[in-house]
Formats: structure tokens, sequence, C-alpha cells
């Protein structure tokens, strides 16, 4: 008996009748109150999903050649160093590599010897806004016709830090500079969503003030009548709602097609994700490893390009090798034992995720023209109005989590007593405050187990 034939048996039930079956079982309950939920985004989450849910809806399919890279962080304070641990890690299956640049002296030569540059992509994070380095790694990129991602976001350094690199006009004067630098293989500009994530926003606002970002990069391009529009890279925290955040990843990518079409630019997004530090913990830390490998899950289905595990001890450890291979391993199983290669594809046509998707894209894309109405991403920055509904979301995360109703196994929930961890602080796992003037607020971020966990600290 053939597939069809067995479900031809059976009629098919409406939306409406699945419904009036869970309100009988409900003896009397109200349906709204006992089932329906709403997200921090202001979804209303039904208890089921039908084809009718997306029957009268626009969708986005992920091109069906999408695939994922397995990615690690190295921090370059050593170049020697560095480049023998990218070796070591691309040996073990690594496969996309991303650097941390302190110096503008780094040598870049000796950073990536020995490196297969036709097996490995490769991204960069400048702690500086110099042109002459970069101009050095893009020849040599070029010479070795490598693929690559610079991620220079000078409005996510305003964001993050409070201050330009130099001044508004020297920042846009070097980014103009670094623009004629890239090509279809070397993308140019990066913008970190991460940050929004990672401070508390929620994930209209992510995208929206991602795609906001991007529409300022756009803008300047097209002002200083630079046509060749160039790829560009999304750095994307990836938090524990598993199905939204499969949604949100792809309303990013499906955001970004909307906005390009627009310039007339037919390059694809790339996607770099991680996991979120909003929802680590320094208590009961294993857990962590369960929270990023669910979101790691997340980024893969929701289409990422490359995804750099967290490890589970990064928020107050300095390199932990045993927590690195633990991290690249999760990446590891899932692709080659969880068959997540080309996984993308699994979430395409899912009722649930479709419905999201949909609904994330559409929120986001009202609060992104709300924001070029009101003068631009750049603009509202400098206002404050950014920073103040980030802390607003913010607030009304961290009052779920105090209360309980988000819970953090091991932390606001089922609590070890027997737990130490204040002799093993290697870094500073708390919001430092220190006293600076900056020409905007800076948008800071925040895990929201930060003030239990430092009673925690104190009363050991």
């Amino acid at each position: 008996m053939n597939n069809t034939g067995l479900f031809q048996e059976f009629p098919e039930v409406s939306a409406k009748q699945w419904k009036q079956k869970i309100q009988v079982d409900l003896k009397g309950a109200d349906y709204n109150e006992a089932l329906v939920w709403e997200s921090l985004e202001g979804i209303n989450v039904k208890p089921f999903y039908h084809q009718e849910d997306i029957e009268h809806i626009t969708t986005f399919s992920l091109p069906k050649d999408l695939d994922w890279l397995v990615g690690q962080c190295i921090y370059v304070g050593d170049t020697k160093k560095a480049n023998s641990k990218a070796l070591e890690i691309l040996e073990k299956g690594v496969e996309s590599l991303i650097f941390t640049i302190p110096s503008e002296e780094t040598d870049f030569n000796a950073l990536l010897t020995g490196i297969d540059f036709e097996r490995t992509e490769l991204y960069f994070n400048f702690e500086f806004l110099v042109l002459e380095p970069v101009k050095k790694l893009v020849s040599l990129l070029k010479e070795n016709k490598a693929k690559a991602h610079l991620n220079i976001d000078i409005i996510g350094h305003l964001a993050k830090d409070g201050n330009w690199y130099h001044n508004l006009e020297k920042d846009h004067q070097i980014l103009t500079e670094m623009l004629s630098l890239g090509n279809s293989s070397i993308s140019v500009i990066g913008v970190d969503i991460s940050l929004y994530q990672n401070s508390g926003a929620n994930m209209v606002q992510q995208l929206a003030y991602g795609l906001a970002q991007a529409n300022e990069y756009l803008n300047h391009a097209v002002s200083k009548g630079i046509e060749k529009l160039l790829p560009i890279t999304f750095k994307v925290a990836v938090g524990s709602n598993y199905f939204f955040e499969i949604a949100k990843i792809k309303a990013l990518r499906w955001l970004w097609n909307s906005l390009a079409s627009e310039y007339g630019i037919q390059s694809r997004c790339n996607i770099l994700a991680m996991p979120s530090k909003r929802n680590k913990t320094l208590y009961d830390y294993n857990v962590n490893m369960l929270r990023t490998t669910s979101e790691s899950m997340s980024a893969v289905l929701g289409g990422s390009d490359t995804v750099c595990n967290m490890p589970y001890d990064a928020i107050y450890h300095k390199d932990n090798e045993f927590g690195e291979r633990i991290a690249r391993n999760q990446l590891l199983l899932l692709k080659e034992e969880g068959y997540f290669t080309k996984a993308s594809q699994i979430a395409e046509g899912t009722y649930y995720i479709e419905s999201l998707t949909n609904q994330l894209a559409d929120k986001a894309l009202v609060l992104f023209k709300q924001i070029e109405k009101a003068g631009g991403f750049l603009d509202s920055l400098k206002k404050g109005m950014v920073q103040r509904k980030i802390k607003e979301s913010a607030e009304k995360e961290q009052q779920l989590f105090d209360e309980g109703k988000i819970i953090s196994l091991g932390t606001n929930k089922y609590q070890n007593p027997q737990d130490r961890m204040k002799d093993d602080l290697e870094l500073y796992p708390f919001v430092k405050t220190k006293a600076r003037k900056t020409i905007i607020e800076p948008i800071i971020e925040k895990r929201l187990a930060e003030a239990s966990e430092q009673k925690r600290l104190n009363d050991e």
C-alpha cells in the first residue's frame, strides 16, 4: 500500500474541528487563557498550527544549496600561538576561523601561514579602525583567492562603546575606502545584531535594528557613488526560544533580501551565528552545554552560514582547551552524526515556523519603517531611543526571570546549594561599570542571572 492510499482513508480535519475538540477536552476552561501565550515580541502563540495558518500569508524559502560551516573563535594576542591553534583545530574538523585582531601591528602573513584557503572560510573582528593593516590583509586574501568577512561595523562599535573609533567623519571616510577593497569573495561590512540580543532586546527589535543599521551602510555607499554594492555579514546571537530563533534567522535573511532588492543588490547576506551570552550561568555551568546545543540547532535550522559554539565556561574562564573541544565537538556531532548537513531544509513548510517567520518579519519591517521615518538608526541611537526600548524589553524579560516564569535550571530553579565558584573565576562575569565620557549612551550586555549569582558568591 502506498502512502497516498493510506492517508486517503482519513478525512481532512479543519483547524476549526481541532479547536472544537480541544475546547471539549478543556471542560469549560477558556481556550485562550489556558493554551494561548504571548511572547516577548507580542506574538500570540497557539497550541497547534494548521495548514490554514499559512494559506493566506507570504512565506520565505531558504536557498536549496545552503549549508553551514563549523566555526571557532581565536583571539590573536600572540600571532604564532594563534596560527598554531588555527592549524590544530582545522585538523580537528573546524571549517571556519573567526579571528579577533587586537593590534594593528598583527603580522597577517604569519597568522595565516599554512591555512588551506580553498577549504577554510575566514572572519575577522578588528578592535581598531585603521586602513593600512586591513589593506595588507585584503591583498593577502585576494592573492590566495580566500573567502573572508572583515566585519567592519563602525555603528556597531558606537552602539557598544558609546564613542566612534575616531570621530563620525573620519570613521565614515575610512569605511568608504575600505568598501573599495571588497569583492564577491571578501565582504567588508558587518552588522553585529548579537549586541542587541545579549542586552535584552526582543527578536523584533533585533531584526529591525539590524536591518536599520545595514540600511545606514547602504545609504552611505550610495551617497558616495559606490556602484558596486558588496556582500554583508550579520553576526547573530541565538537564545533558548528554540522555534522562535529558527524563525528569527529565516526572517533576517528574508528582510535583507527585501531591503537589498530596493538597492538593486543580488547577493545574499552571510549569517554568522553563535549562542547567546544572556542566558548563560556561572553556577551549574554544565547546563550551559545543553543550552548551547539547542541554540546551535536553531542556528542551523534557521539557515546560518557559519555556527560558532560557545564553551560552557566562557563567561568565567579565559582559554580552556577542554571547554573549546567540547564546544567544537557539539557542532561536529550535529553535523556528522546528527545528519544536520544542509539541515535548513528541514524547517521548510513547517506551519508553526512559517507563521512565526512571517509575523517576526512583518513586525520588524513595521519597526524598521518607524525608525527610518524618525530619521534613521544613527539618529535614533544619538537620541537614546534604541537604548530606551532595549532597556524596557530587558527589564520585562528580567522580571519574568526573577519571578521564575523564565526558568534557568540550576539558577532560579533546582539550585545546588553545594556549588562553589568564587575560587574558579579567571574572568569577571558581571557588567563592569567604569565612568568615562561618551557621546551616546552605550548599549550594555547583561546576563539574566547576574544579580542572583553575585548574591550567591557573596554568601559562599
